[in-house]
């Protein structure tokens, strides 16, 4: 099914008034979400059985955001006419139909409602409502959470994160410096972004030949040889024209999740640039396309800036990480080496690509795909194995002279694996913002352990300095003595030699005493908040 199929809600004009103003009428909280509690007392208007419901807000939820906008709502509407016309639901159902003349459902006694609520004075623009806006946006300027944040103004699971990283997350981390150690403060940006494919490789592996093909045109900015060609990082984001944003710019747009990178100095962000474009895929995902990794000293000498350090930042807010590899480039040198390694951490996002596969031959393509699964186990670590897509992703046909046609079937069947582990991109990134959310909090609580204990290790008195010293030159025994008292996974800590490069920079004894009860908020919001939370914007039909 091609990628593309991931598009807005598609309906006749004539009926786009109509849908808005039964999505003005449901939308009882007036900030352009309809909840679930709302969309089970408008559905029931459709007749439909409570089973059915339930499917028509699965297909419509299919972010699993708990809400429904203006699109999806719309969504929702054209399955409800064609239940109610007879054809069986179905995920499916709505690639396969006309939807431009599917006509509005009949939703028992509903306009006789609505005119009251006109004649009453009651009804409401849709939209996001501004005082919502104006309130997240208060969370994220203050310091500290004054006073508990309204639950009424928690309309998603977004929203919730939101809240809970404000009141329980975001202190600990302020009080510890995690910002400096580990991530820098989220925003509501972070929060909000749409998810993001990351494309990692050698140079002339295809990585923005990729992106064209996905696209279907070309970007501003994008340009293609078989030299190092792209020499910057490049995030390609949908926009209202076509044009380049240069990273300085972009790294202090408070409306775009980039402002951590700043952190890299002004040598990274002269090599960084936005490429704005109108484009119907890119209203749901971000591509982040990146320089080839160079092979010896260019790597690491030539580039004025810490590459795997900017890797692992976008790895970290990535949905996605795409490995190219070409079939006459798989030896991984000890540079791409340690661009894979500082992915750590991120290993369920990584999918690794063998590109342009069909330059060669089947035997040798058999021999190729050995090779290439023996290098990366080498590198990966991993007792699994790592699954790797075959195809040559770019417009031109397939060379069937070298593959033959088992050969086109082959690579026909794995780019429709790729491309629908790509749709599933925007409709997992719930799930997957949950899931860093979650980590990211593990990660805080493991930091004000290890802060914690060098705090306590130090002297009242005398002896400061050496005992720093001595703690970070023994910091192995800390990191045990940490594990040990907390029962913490070992598995879970960050690296030593991270925190011995990063602690001489600080003093130790200025750092917070442990504070138990920040430590103890954020086990109750893992342990109790954030399941509310999902059981709260679950399908209400459930």
């Amino acid at each position: 099914m091609d990628i593309l199929s991931i598009r807005s809600a598609n309906y006749s004009k004539q009926d786009e008034p109509l849908y808005k103003r039964w999505f003005e009428f449901a939308d009882t909280d007036a900030d352009g979400r309809l909840s679930g509690p709302d969309a089970v007392k408008f559905f029931s208007r459709s007749q439909l059985s409570r089973g059915d419901l339930k499917q028509v807000w699965a297909i419509a939820d299919v972010k699993r955001q708990g809400f429904l906008g203006l699109k999806e709502f719309i969504a929702a509407m054209q399955v409800i006419s064609l239940a109610q016309t007879g054809q069986e639901i179905s995920s499916e159902m709505l690639n396969n139909a006309d939807l431009e003349n599917i006509s509005p459902p009949n939703m028992e006694g509903l306009e006789d409602l609505i005119s009251v609520r006109l004649l009453l004075g009651a009804a409401v623009q849709a939209g996001t409502s501004p005082q919502v806006q104006a309130q997240t946006a208060q969370w994220f300027s203050q310091k500290a959470p004054q006073r508990s944040i309204s639950t009424k103004l928690v309309t998603s699971i977004i929203d919730g994160l939101k809240k809970l990283y404000i009141e329980k997350l975001k202190p600990l981390e302020v009080a510890y410096h995690f910002n400096d150690f580990v991530s820098p403060i989220l925003t509501e940006s972070d929060f909000d972004a749409k998810p993001q494919v990351m494309l990692l490789g050698q140079y002339s592996t295809g990585k923005t030949t990729f992106i064209k093909h996905l696209l279907r045109t070309s970007y501003p900015g994008a340009h293609i040889g078989p030299e190092p060609t792209t020499d910057r990082f490049v995030v390609v984001m949908g926009g209202t024209d076509e044009r380049c944003v240069p990273g300085n710019t972009i790294a202090v747009q408070a409306d775009m999740p980039f402002g951590g990178l700043s952190k890299f100095g002004t040598a990274f962000l002269s090599k960084f640039e936005c490429s704005l474009m109108p484009h119907p895929l890119l209203e749901h995902i971000t591509f982040v396309d990146t320089p080839g990794v160079l092979s010896g000293e260019k790597q690491r000498t030539q580039r004025s800036y810490d590459f795997t350090g900017v890797t692992s930042w976008f790895a970290a807010k990535c949905d996605l990480i795409l490995l190219l590899f070409d079939p006459h480039k798989l030896d991984i040198s000890d540079e791409f080496k340690r661009v894979i390694t500082s992915l750590r951490g991120n290993d369920d996002k990584i999918r690794v690509v063998l590109n342009k596969a069909d330059q060669i031959d089947t035997q040798q393509l058999m021999r190729v795909y050995g090779a290439l699964m023996w290098s990366l186990g080498k590198v990966l670590n991993t007792p699994e194995v790592m699954r790797v897509y075959i195809g040559s992703f770019n417009d031109k046909p397939i060379n069937e002279q070298n593959i033959g046609p088992i050969g086109r079937e082959l690579f026909e069947r794995e780019q429709n694996d790729l491309l629908a582990d790509l749709k599933d991109v925007p409709r997992k990134s719930c799930d997957r913002r949950i899931n860093e959310f979650v980590k990211r909090a593990r990660q805080a609580k493991i930091h004000a352990h290890i802060i914690g204990h060098l705090k306590k290790e130090m002297p009242a008195m005398m002896g400061k300095q050496k005992a720093q010293k001595r703690l970070i030159e023994n910091l192995e025994d800390e990191f045990a003595k940490v594990q040990r008292e907390y029962r913490v996974p070992p598995g879970d800590f960050p690296s030593v030699e991270h925190y011995r490069e990063s602690l001489p920079g600080y003093n130790i004894d200025k750092f917070e005493k442990p504070k138990p009860r920040m430590i103890q908020a954020v086990d109750d919001m893992l342990g109790y908040d954030i399941p509310e939370l999902l059981k709260r914007f679950r399908n209400p039909y459930d």
